[in-house]
Formats: structure tokens, C-alpha cells, sequence
């Protein structure tokens, strides 16, 4: 019988070496943590950043924190959660394809939410409103803010201690919604592969659930929908002429996973030509590039814009959707306007960073970390005097 090499760090790495491209981020080559820590025996580094992301309170808050839908609208509409979830399979599926990072492409995915307000994008936009005169409020510094600092789950450091790899894909994040602020993580670099995945896996997940949430709750029409490029495209390379009625459910989840793969497929064929146009070689090449390899074909392109156009138009600003972002924007305003006058009713812990974060700052972190539900309950606590506090 053969004897088998022992699974430890070093094999780890050198699996690496062996599988990976070279324009790939490596465990090894890491510029390595905040606060200094001994190596995992048999643990490579961006995978003890998946993981350690995965246990932390803020991921498991996800599950009750708003995409579209309100967590009490209906228990099949995606969540914050199960947003992420799709983001990091369908990151996971262009690295290995790509043979990029897969720890690396993941825990970035897993993270790049965790400091999403509860309400969705009205919630951020609320906080962002009345932080104005602090800097403002934008969820992937929040998210930045929740590992690095608001966690509290190790005795040696606050946060979760990630490495600066994955923390930099946090922070540079960038979709049609997300424009972050990059100080402090080498604003002249490009961002690795690896991060550069995620910006796209969170637009083809969350373009094509809300579409298919969209319709199951009637506030899109299929007719409708069925005028967009990327829905004929989709239905002619699935081999589909028409929806049956008597099967139109199956239908349309049948083109949206096409829909997905098309995006997916496109995003890595593009990527690989575009790699070889601009020349690059190394991680460092990645790095020094002066424009972004990962990328859809302009004609896929074009149709991916006429759909996030479409949801923004009948989705986003549904009527449904802009009364719950009223209910939203009162709840968080009123909260936040209640913690202002009388910071006595922050939580004990809250409370005791006041002096050194500020007032605004702090309530903040408190309302950013709530999910729907949870905001929902604190403002009728506070506000409905035969509600027990």
C-alpha cells in the first residue's frame, strides 16, 4: 500500500503551486494578518478566513436581513443570507474555472454583506443620510468595520484578525451600487482576481434572483420580461421556442438558470481572452494592470444593463417595494433619533464606546447590526407605550 502524504500546511501550499494559475492570490505569499498569529497546522490562511467569517454572529444576521423582500413577506424570497450563499457558489464556480483562489474567492463573497443595514438598500441610504456629517455610511466599510473591529469573539484582538487579502476584497468591492472608499489598502493597485470575481458574482446573483423573486410575487410581468435580450438569448440557447402555461414555472426557472450560466460563461471566456490581450502573467502583472481583466463581452454587456435597467424600473421602485422603504426609513429615523436624544438606552456595550467612536458613529454600528425583524420589534418597544421594553 502506497503511503500517503500527511494533509498539512505545506501540502496545502504546495497543492497551490501545483494547481493554480499563476495570476492566482497564494496562502503563502499573504501580507498576512493585522494582529500577528501563529500558523494552522493544517489550515491554509484564506481558508481560516472563510471560516472564521462563516461562525461569526454578523454572517448568521444575514439570514434576517432584507434583499428585496421583508423577511414576513414570504418564507422563498432570497434573504441577505441566501443572497451570499448563491454569490460565493457562483464566485467559487468562475475560480475554479479560471483556477484562481477558491478560499480566497469565497471568503471575500462571504463577506462582502456582513455589514449591510436590515431594509436593504433604503436602510444604508438612511444611514448614510443622517451620518452625513461623519463621514456618511457605506456597507463595505461597514463590513470592513465588522471584521476588523465590531466582532468580538477572540480574547487576543477585536474582529476576526482576516488576512489582508481578503480584507482588501472587502473594501474594494465595487458593483453599479457600491463605490467604496479604498484608503489604506494600496488604492493603486488593482485588486486581485479574486476580488475582481465577486464584484461580478454579486451582480449575476442578485440581477437574476430578483428576477426570479420578482416574478414569483407578481410585481414583474413575464411579458414583460420576456422582451429583454438576455431572456430571448437565454431561451434560444436553452432550445425553447414558447412557455407553456401548464409548465410555465419550470419554464422560467429553466431560463434563468441559462440566464446564470450564459453570464458565468461569458464572464470566464471573456476574462481568459482579456488576459491574454493585456499580458499578463503574474499576480504582480494583476496587480499593475491599468484596467480590470475580469469582464463581460460588450454584447453581453449591453444585455446585462437592459436587465438591472428593467428591475431598477419595475422592481426596485415597485410600488410595494417603495412603501416598505417608507415603513423602512421611519423606523431606522426614529431609532436613530431616540438613540441621539437619550444614548442611556443603547445597550450596555454600545454605550461605553461613546466616548471614544461618538454618539452618531455608535448608534450606527447598532442599528447597521439589527436585522428587520429585530429593528422592527426595538421600535415598537420604544414607541408603543403597552409594549413591554
Amino acid at each position: 500500500m502506497a503511503h500517503s502524504r500527511k494533509i498539512d500546511r505545506d501540502y496545502l501550499h504546495d497543492n497551490e503551486d501545483r494547481l493554480l494559475s499563476p495570476l492566482a492570490a497564494r496562502s503563502k505569499y499573504t501580507r498576512g494578518r493585522q494582529y500577528p498569529e501563529d500558523p494552522h497546522p493544517y489550515r491554509a490562511e484564506f481558508q481560516r478566513d472563510r471560516e472564521r467569517i462563516i461562525h461569526c454572529r454578523a454572517f448568521r444576521r444575514l439570514e434576517y436581513k432584507t434583499q428585496v423582500f421583508v423577511n414576513h413577506e414570504g418564507d422563498h424570497y432570497r434573504t441577505r443570507l441566501t443572497h451570499t450563499i448563491e454569490v460565493a457558489q457562483i464566485a467559487r464556480s468562475i475560480a475554479r474555472a479560471l483556477r484562481l483562489n477558491e478560499d480566497l474567492a469565497e471568503g471575500i463573497a462571504l463577506a462582502h454583506d456582513l455589514g449591510h443595514t436590515p431594509f436593504g438598500h433604503t436602510g444604508e441610504s438612511v444611514l448614510d443620510a443622517l451620518l452625513k456629517d461623519e463621514g456618511g455610511f457605506e456597507h463595505n466599510r461597514q463590513s470592513l468595520r465588522v471584521v476588523e473591529k465590531l466582532e468580538e469573539r477572540y480574547q487576543s484582538f477585536p474582529g476576526l484578525n482576516l488576512t489582508w487579502e481578503t480584507r482588501e476584497g472587502i473594501i474594494k468591492h465595487s458593483t453599479s451600487y457600491d463605490h467604496p472608499e479604498v484608503s489604506g489598502y494600496a488604492p493603486e493597485e488593482r485588486p486581485s482576481m479574486e476580488a475582481q470575481i465577486i464584484d461580478h458574482a454579486d451582480e449575476i446573483a442578485y440581477n437574476n434572483h430578483d428576477l426570479d423573486d420578482g416574478l414569483s410575487s407578481g410585481m414583474l410581468v413575464l411579458d414583460d420580461v420576456a422582451g429583454l435580450a438576455i431572456w430571448k438569448y437565454a431561451m434560444k440557447t436553452a432550445g425553447m421556442e414558447s412557455i407553456k402555461r401548464s409548465a410555465k414555472k419550470l419554464a422560467v426557472s429553466r431560463i434563468i438558470r441559462t440566464i446564470i450560466n450564459v453570464l458565468v460563461t461569458d464572464l470566464i471566456q471573456t476574462t481568459e481572452r482579456n488576459v491574454e490581450k493585456l499580458g499578463l502573467r503574474t499576480h504582480d502583472d494583476v496587480r499593475k494592470c491599468p484596467e480590470k481583466p475580469v469582464a463581460f463581452s460588450d454584447g453581453i454587456a449591453e444585455m446585462n444593463t437592459e436587465l438591472k435597467s428593467h428591475l431598477m424600473q419595475n422592481l426596485y421602485r415597485h410600488y410595494r417595494v417603495v412603501r416598505m422603504g417608507i415603513k423602512a426609513e421611519n423606523v431606522l429615523t426614529e431609532l436613530f433619533t431616540i438613540y441621539r436624544d437619550h444614548p442611556e438606552a443603547l445597550p450596555g456595550d454600545y454605550f461605553g464606546r461613546i466616548r471614544g467612536e461618538g454618539l452618531r458613529r455608535v448608534i450606527a454600528d447598532y442599528l447597521a447590526g439589527m436585522t428587520d425583524r429585530y429593528a422592527m420589534e426595538e421600535h415598537q418597544k420604544l414607541t408603543d407605550p403597552m409594549i413591554r421594553v
